[in-house]
């Protein structure tokens, strides 16, 4: 077996390619793993991509398998779906997800993987991250049986967060966005659609994660009194002004932060981050889930996708990386 394998770096901001790295022999509790897919986090990595990465999170935002620091040179990522080479008998042979960058060939604890269930396809099991994301969002937000939600921001998480509560009784939700083509994603996911200015009030919660400032201002207009919105945005390095001295006290709106790289405090005593990530794959049965894949490449291609993705000029939600044996 090969001792090196191929990975995208980050060189400096703006500019990425892909390099020869040496694997470590592994040892007998990890295993060593060959990348059929990873997946693009397009929010999260194209700030990284760009250098906006604020110098207070640096430590906050590396990613479980980084190397390098922030702005770069560093390797960045943690969607990937693998089969097991080499390690524990019950794992060789076996399709698993991995927090890791985008890499051919890698070697990591067997802890750190989680098998992909039988009924998820590999291609699909990319999102596992992303749908943790949003499973961790909605043990923060509780939803109940009979609210009335919207999602503002229709990228790749909160596109994620609407197909779970599509699945909610009794919950009316619909995904709001600037771009009318996310009509088309909302109906695959089993969501209603609306432009900003048309979508409805009143709302028990909004799940905000656009990004921006107009999605945030707007996600407090829709809110019922004491509504809340709960945000999951991250805006790198931008400062945010918000209309908080109009009617926000009056109503007595809440507006709180979730994130996922701590389970929510509603499960934290009962569940673990395997847990989650479990859950995660499992519900990715689901092949409505396949409306979020909205592109893909090969993994030579990454050194011209990332800035593509990072300027706007090849939209995406999730954006898939698939490798191939002659990538090394």
């Amino acid at each position: 077996m090969t001792s090196t394998a191929r990975a995208f770096w980050l060189d400096s901001p703006g500019r990425g390619a892909v390099h020869d790295v040496e694997l470590p022999v592994r040892g007998a509790d990890e295993v060593l793993v060959r990348t059929l897919f990873s997946g693009v986090s397009r929010g999260t990595e194209t700030l990284v991509f760009d250098g906006r990465v604020p110098e207070n999170q640096y430590a906050a935002m590396r990613a479980p398998f980084q190397d390098g620091d922030f702005p770069g040179p560093v390797k960045y990522g943690y969607l990937n779906v693998g089969e097991v080479e080499e390690g524990p008998r019950d794992l060789v042979g076996r399709t698993v997800f991995c927090l890791y960058p985008h890499q051919t060939r890698y070697v990591v604890p067997a802890a750190a993987v989680t098998p992909v269930p039988a009924a998820v396809p590999a291609g699909r099991a990319v999102l596992a991250g992303t749908v943790e994301t949003a499973v961790n969002a909605l043990w923060d937000a509780a939803p109940l049986v009979g609210d009335r939600i919207a999602v503002v921001g229709g990228g790749m998480i909160g596109c994620s967060v609407a197909a779970l509560l599509a699945r909610f009784p009794g919950v009316r939700v619909q995904l709001v966005d600037a771009d009318p083509g996310r009509a088309e994603v909302a109906e695959a996911l089993g969501v209603g659609f609306a432009r900003p200015a048309e979508a409805r009030g009143d709302l028990d919660l909004v799940v905000h994660a656009s990004a921006t400032e107009a999605g945030l201002t707007r996600s407090l207009e829709l809110l019922r009194p004491e509504g809340t919105v709960l945000e999951l945005s991250w805006y790198g390095d931008r400062r945010v002004a918000l209309p908080l001295g109009e009617a926000f006290h009056s109503r007595r709106l809440t507006l709180r932060s979730s994130q996922v790289g701590t389970v929510s405090p509603a499960r934290g005593a009962t569940r673990s981050y395997a847990d989650r990530l479990a859950l995660a794959l499992d519900l990715l049965a689901d092949p409505a889930l396949d409306a979020l894949v909205t592109g893909e490449s090969a993994f030579a291609e990454l050194p011209d996708v990332l800035p593509r993705l990072a300027a706007g000029d090849l939209p995406a939600l999730c954006h898939r990386i698939r490798y191939g044996d002659d990538d090394g």
